[in-house]
Formats: structure tokens, sequence, C-alpha cells
């Protein structure tokens, strides 16, 4: 009996032990009942003024965080932001250590194959950034053999020119801090890269460079996710930028960080870069 009852306990105690040992999994996304919300983790390359960038403080700041705040609040989940390298956001996120990219990502068909896209907040085009001296005042000009050409590395402008520009020297940097550097020297005639950047550092450096602000093709950014992302988080999304595009909460954003690019593309007769209609 003793012997019947003590295979009993070892089995039921086997049973309970192999109950408990689970898979791996990555956090669940849906709180239990009682239990606070998983973070919402969000990442960012914050070299990319006024869209993300480390204030004086030392806290990441900008458009994408207002986005990403808004995004936490449709969701009810606490946000936490992550600075990472541009070029491993992608690799972050298919990894699952982070649940969405808000980092001015250009939807594109390659970037597709790999995440899913929200709806798009940003409507953009690449420009150019020019020395002041350069003989550059249109994309032709770039297309002249062994012309220098700043290219941020693992951008839609690195891409871009290498379709456009056989003929250029691309020089592959890794910041905008180091191309911007580039065209304000004079070692590179040009940098390509998108509108409101351009626009911002050439009002930093008004007597180095010129903004060449026509676009040379049509962009649009948007938020990206993994491609198995549950459909709450993807709802959500788009939900949280469609109330910030309709309930004046884009308007609200451009006023504290964009104003001087707004007034300045209206200027030029430009789109601003949250009219996407």
């Amino acid at each position: 009996m003793k012997k019947r009852l003590l295979a009993l306990t070892l089995g039921t105690l086997a049973m309970l032990a192999a109950c408990s040992k689970q898979s791996p999994s990555a956090p669940s996304e849906t709180a239990a009942e009682g239990e606070a919300p998983a973070p919402l983790r969000i990442g960012m390359d914050a070299t990319y003024p006024p869209f993300e960038f480390v204030d004086p403080q030392g806290e990441i700041s900008g458009v994408s965080v207002e986005l990403g705040r808004a995004i936490g609040q449709q969701l009810d989940r606490p946000v936490q932001f992550q600075n990472l390298p541009f070029d491993g956001l992608i690799t972050a996120l298919k990894s699952g250590a982070i649940d969405l990219i808000i980092s001015s990502m250009t939807e594109t068909e390659e970037r597709a194959q790999s995440v899913r896209f929200s709806r798009p907040y940003v409507k953009t085009g690449l420009s150019i950034l020019a020395a002041q001296d350069a003989a550059v005042h249109r994309v032709e000009d770039l297309q002249k053999p062994g012309t220098r050409v700043a290219v941020r590395i693992g951008t839609t402008g690195e891409s871009w020119s290498q379709s456009h520009l056989p003929d250029a020297k691309l020089i592959r940097l890794d910041s905008d801090a180091a191309c911007v550097l580039e065209v304000i020297n004079g070692t590179v005639e040009a940098w390509v890269y998108d509108q409101v950047s351009v626009m911002n550092y050439h009002r930093q450096h008004p007597q180095r460079t010129r903004a060449l602000l026509a676009p040379l093709r049509e962009e649009f950014w948007a938020v990206a996710m993994r491609r198995d992302a549950p459909a709450e988080l993807e709802q959500g999304v788009n939900a949280a930028i469609h109330t910030l595009q309709t309930e004046g909460g884009m308007e609200r954003i451009a006023d504290q960080y964009l104003k001087p690019a707004r007034e300045l593309m209206q200027q030029q007769g430009l789109p601003f870069v949250f009219d996407l209609d």
C-alpha cells in the first residue's frame, strides 16, 4: 500500500513539474486580470531632431515620442523608449526586443517584407542639402561623374542614390552630424536626405549650405511592427494615428516641434509633412 501511495505521489509530482515547464515566449502583450499591462517597448534612433533626439535632461524627446505616447494611451499601456542604431531597429523588432519602431522610417517594399507598417503619419520627400559653393542646383548636377554625395547608411537617401547616381562618389556615413559636417566643410558637394532635415540643417548653417527642397521622390513614414503582431496592436496604432490626424493632435505636435519647418514649406509652396491628402 505504501509503495502504491509513493508511486501515486511521485507520479503527481512529475505531472505538476511537466505542467510548470513552458517553452520560452515573448512577454504577453495582454495583461491578465489584476495585473498591470505590459509596457509597450518602442525603438528609435534618437539622433534625428526634431523627430527623435535626446533633450538636455537626457530624455528621449521629439515628434516620435509624442506619437508613441499617444499609441500607449490608446492601448492603455505604459511606454518605454529605447535608443537604438537605425540600422539595428528591424533586427531588434524581429527578435522581440521591442514592440514597435517609430523612427522616421520610410515605408518601402523591401522593408515591408520584414515588418508590417501602420497607416502613414508623414508625407515627405528626398531632397538635397548642397554646399554653398558647390555647382549643384538640380539633381542632374549630382549625376556628373565624380560628384561627391554624402548618404547616411541604412536610409532611403542611400538606396535612392545607389540607384539614381551611378557615376557619383557616394560617401557613406553613420550619422546626421557626420553628413552635415562633410557638407559645411565642402568635402562633399551635397547630401541626399529628407526635406525636414534638409530645412533644419540649412537653418543651422545658412552661410555654408543651400536647401534644394524640390522632392526627388515622395515618401511616407509609418510605424513598424512585427508581421505576426496581434491584431489589437495594429488596430491601436492605427486608431491613435487617425485620432491625432483628425482631432488636432498633429497640429499641436507641429506647433511644438516643427513650426519653423512648416513656415518655410508654406513660403516655398510645398505641402507640409503632416498634410497627407
